[in-house]
């Protein structure tokens, strides 16, 4: 497939926007090196077709997040603990420890907008975010490459009173087209997570 057969154009470690860059190549390496593979990508499609996601459900009851397909290029919540290629555990908002000691509680909607305000100013792979759907309990986003256009897309869910915490969120993040990803949905996942983790956001085991 294209993406398992060219590079990540700007693949990088994964930083907080706001990180300092490195310095600008000079314009004789930007028009060898850029200038061919944006006039390859603007002559072939690398952005695919915009999968129909979202939360699923059976009988009125919401059943969750899509499971990942078999190719290694994708992460989430959804996928059984024992699939260590695609598993990756859910986060919580809330510290029920500190609740426990009269600490307040973050609403769904606090939450919610700490998360958007994160996706939106956490870089990772130089991918350009883009909030495409927005609800109450849900959010998802298209990550698009600067040079070649591939699209990652990413879903984050809050469910309802899952177990004994009020305060769950899945997630899943997955390429569109190829195989592999180089990791890069599991980094990004990651990145954002420890970015998160100033508002208090944790994660139920290791991403």
């Amino acid at each position: 497939p294209a993406r398992t057969m060219l590079a990540r154009a700007s693949a990088r470690p994964c930083v907080r926007a706001s990180a300092q860059r490195a310095p600008e190549q000079s314009r004789r390496f930007v028009l060898r090196g850029v200038a061919a593979p944006v006039l390859v990508g603007s002559l072939l499609n690398f952005e695919g077709e915009r999968p129909g996601l979202g939360v699923g459900s059976f009988n009125g009851v919401s059943t969750g997040l899509a499971l990942c397909p078999s190719t290694p290029n994708c992460v989430g919540t959804a996928d059984e603990f024992n699939d260590t290629l695609h598993y990756i555990p859910a986060w919580t908002y809330n510290d029920e420890e500190k609740i426990a000691r009269g600490g307040a509680a973050k609403t769904t909607s606090e939450a919610m907008q700490e998360l958007v305000d994160v996706t939106l100013t956490t870089d990772c792979d130089g991918f350009t975010p883009t909030i495409v759907e927005r609800g109450e309990d849900y959010l998802r986003l298209e990550y698009k490459s600067k040079i070649f256009g591939f699209v990652d897309d990413v879903e984050f869910w809050f469910p309802k009173d899952v177990g004994n915490s009020k305060s769950r969120v899945d997630y899943r993040s997955a390429s569109r087209l190829g195989q592999s990803d180089g990791d890069a949905n599991r980094k990004r996942i990651k990145t954002l997570r420890l970015a998160l983790s100033k508002y208090g956001w944790k994660s139920v085991g290791f991403s």
